[in-house]
Order: C-alpha cells, then sequence, then structure tokens
C-alpha cells in the first residue's frame, strides 16, 4: 500500500477545509477517470485557471494524480498541447491523533483466520453485523435508499447498466493480501447489509474488475401483475 508521512497527511486534510479545494477533489474522486481542467472548472463553477491553481495544489499534497494526454484524434504538427488531466491518488490519506495502528491488527486476524480456514465462520459474522446495521437504518426512518446505505460506508455507489458498482472498497489494502478472505467478507457484509434494511435478497454478487470493488448490486427485480402470470 502506498503510504505518505503523518505531516503531510495532516497538511493534504487541512487542505480540503477550503470549500472550493474539497469540491474539485470531490468532483475528480466521484468522476471514477481523468478530468480535465475545464470539465473540474465548469463542474463547480469556477474560472479554469482558478481551477488549475487548486487542482495543482491537490496533486502536490498526495490527493491527485496528473497526467498529460492529447484529448483530440489530432496528432503531430498543430494538434496543440497535451491537455493536463486529474484522478484521485491511488494512495491513502489517514490521520488519527493520538495515533493508531488499526490497519496492523487487521492483518494480523486476517492472517490468522486464514490460517485457521474459518473463512465460513467470517462471512457469517459479516452478514450478521450487516443485517445489524440494515435494520438500524430502517429503523430510523423511511427505507433507506440502497446508494444512501452504501454511500454511507464509503463504497461510492455509481450507476452502471442494470447494475450499481462500487467505485471504492473500504477494505482495499487488506483485499489485496487476502483477496479471498476478504472479498468473500465483503460480499456477506453487503448481503446483510441489504437484507437488514427490507431489500430483496440475492441483489448483491461478484462483480470483480480494474479500480473498483468486487461487488456489485444488481437491480431490484420488478413485480410481475397477476394478469401476466399463467
Amino acid at each position: 500500500m502506498d503510504t505518505v508521512p503523518p505531516d503531510r497527511d495532516l497538511a493534504a486534510i487541512g487542505l480540503l477545509q477550503d470549500p472550493m479545494r474539497r469540491a474539485l477533489y470531490g468532483h475528480v474522486a466521484g468522476a471514477g477517470g481523468e478530468v480535465s481542467r475545464n470539465q473540474a472548472a465548469e463542474a463547480v463553477g469556477v474560472q479554469r485557471g482558478l481551477a488549475a491553481f487548486h487542482l495543482d495544489k491537490l496533486v502536490e499534497a498526495g490527493l491527485l494524480e496528473a497526467s498529460f494526454r492529447r484529448l483530440g484524434k489530432r496528432r503531430g504538427p498543430g494538434a496543440g498541447r497535451p491537455a493536463k488531466l486529474y484522478r484521485r491518488a491511488r494512495g491513502e490519506v489517514a490521520v488519527s491523533l493520538p495515533p493508531r495502528t488499526y490497519e496492523t491488527a487487521a492483518r494480523l486476524l486476517a492472517e490468522t483466520v486464514e490460517q485457521a480456514g474459518a473463512d465460513l465462520e467470517l462471512q457469517v459474522a459479516a452478514r450478521r453485523a450487516g443485517r445489524e446495521a440494515g435494520r438500524q437504518e430502517l429503523a430510523a426512518g423511511p427505507p433507506p435508499a440502497v446508494e444512501r446505505l452504501l454511500a454511507a460506508r464509503g463504497y461510492e455507489p455509481y450507476r452502471e447498466g442494470p447494475a450499481l458498482r462500487l467505485r471504492n472498497c473500504p477494505f482495499s489494502s487488506l483485499a489485496g493480501e487476502y483477496p479471498v478472505l476478504v472479498c468473500a467478507m465483503n460480499l456477506s457484509l453487503i448481503e446483510g447489509l441489504l437484507e437488514g434494511s427490507g431489500e430483496p435478497a440475492g441483489r448483491a454478487g461478484m462483480d470483480p474488475g480494474p479500480d473498483r470493488c468486487c461487488v456489485a448490486v444488481r437491480d431490484r427485480p420488478k413485480a410481475t401483475s397477476k394478469g401476466n402470470q399463467d
């Protein structure tokens, strides 16, 4: 996993106190790909030059990554300069005061579960925890939207065809080291969350892909009218 020094983490989070930088970061992070200066400026309603200044500050802080690429098909002389494009940085920024090392404990626990062959027990526990969290959401008010449930837990859902895909995996670093163990746990957690919130069973399933969570949530099945039944 990429890491940055704690002082840099603090500085990076401090940058996001500025509403404009926070809006620019949110737009780039939510785009799921590369964003040009013009696109970012238009999205937050500021001039291109001002957007470029703040975007480059976010790159310096390690929150965004920048690259250069020509956007049109034209190449060679007269094609113009490559555009500067931004995307969310692959590394993580986290601050805990006082310092904590929960990730070390998580790795040790994952290694122990894997070596003990307790995968199924972990999945049962994850499903139970998700179901309880879903029930709490349901008890707090009207049935919550699936998108909001998942967004509140850091999955960053987005629609793609007949499914909700999850741009972010909250367990990304662990999943990289223990993919079978952690992805199965993640699926069970999401299944429990949907069940507890009153959603029909079977909507979540494994559908891994590059730069996204391994789980996807299929659309709710359409109700069939009695008149159409044989």
